[in-house]
């Protein structure tokens, strides 16, 4: 039975039965900010609910809430706790490392998750598990061009800035478009910190700056619905085509509509339960790929209904 104990602020102690003698392994996870949208409270319930059904594992699960302080106090307090593997979800691939750094020389693996770290770090974690970031980036540039027809004037609206996941997603959305639609001009990138309403806003300063916007690419559907509402209050939205990643239930329902061109389908479910299983195989002793990608497919009207709407 599946039990939660608050050890403090965003901190539980979730513990399940032992499997017919199985090892039973300790395992600790550092998310980044759990409060900032569905997607990330989705994969925390789906990393639990993988964690009662293996059986032979009990978590401690914590929420960084955006802080980079704040989780490597949580990496230090693993490490002091002597888990038997840490999962991180990095606020900040390159701030974290040295807090990867000392878990690895206590002889922790450490298995990054949804983010990549900074390459100076990868010396130091057993594996990363989630999406191929750039890729996605790269899908959402061809799809914007798809949709443009090779030309016109668009905007980005960005993830967090110094999170890995909104650094590699604008870098491959923009040597990608640069590539395959040179006619295509990016004027202009604005963080929205994967945050709706900050995209919005975002949105309604391009809008009043720029008298023409073919498109705008936002780093996940959450911001790009945000950019969308933006549009449709200044009577714009008919004249701009949306692309996005991570594809949210609202973006999955605007495409539905007719009112979002394209996104990235990423889901959170097999993002969690990935990076479970890909630290119970490290532990296991078994030969694990330092990257480990699961499948993140465009999605746009054409194809819209082989996907599932996402619960998030």
């Amino acid at each position: 039975m599946f039990y939660k104990t608050a050890l403090a602020t965003s901190v539980l102690l979730l513990s399940s039965g032992i499997a017919h003698g199985e090892t039973t392994y300790r395992i600790g996870i550092t998310q980044n900010n759990v409060g900032v949208d569905s997607y990330q409270t989705t994969y925390e319930s789906a990393f639990e609910e993988a964690a009662e059904a293996a059986g032979n594992v009990d978590v401690v699960v914590l929420d960084a809430g955006g802080d980079v302080a704040r989780q490597i106090g949580q990496m230090q307090d693993l490490v002091q706790q002597q888990v038997d593997a840490i999962i991180i979800w990095p606020t900040n691939g390159q701030a974290v490392i040295p807090a990867i750094r000392q878990a690895h020389n206590a002889g922790i693996p450490v298995v990054v998750t949804n983010s990549k770290i900074a390459e100076a770090g990868l010396d130091f974690i057993a594996a990363f598990s989630g999406p191929d970031n750039v890729q996605q980036g790269i899908s959402s540039a061809e799809m914007m061009c798809d949709a443009l027809g090779g030309e016109g004037q668009i905007v980005q609206i960005s993830g967090q800035p110094g999170y890995t996941t909104a650094i590699e997603r604008a870098a491959g959305f923009e040597e990608r478009l640069a590539e395959l639609c040179p006619d295509v001009e990016l004027m202009e990138t604005q963080p929205g910190n994967w945050n709706r309403e900050r995209a919005q806003r975002v949105m309604e300063d391009f809008l009043t700056k720029y008298d023409r916007i073919d498109g705008v690419y936002s780093g996940d559907d959450n911001m790009g619905v945000g950019a969308l509402n933006a549009a449709k209050g200044a009577d714009r939205a008919d004249e701009i085509i949306f692309i996005g990643a991570t594809n949210f239930a609202v973006g999955y329902d605007a495409i539905a509509r007719g009112e979002y061109y394209g996104s990235i389908y990423q889901s959170p479910v097999d993002d969690a339960e990935a990076a479970l299983q890909t630290a119970l195989d490290v532990l296991a002793g078994e030969e694990v790929p330092k990257l480990n990608f699961f499948e993140t497919p465009k999605i746009t009207a054409e194809n819209l209904e082989e996907f599932d709407r996402p619960v998030f």
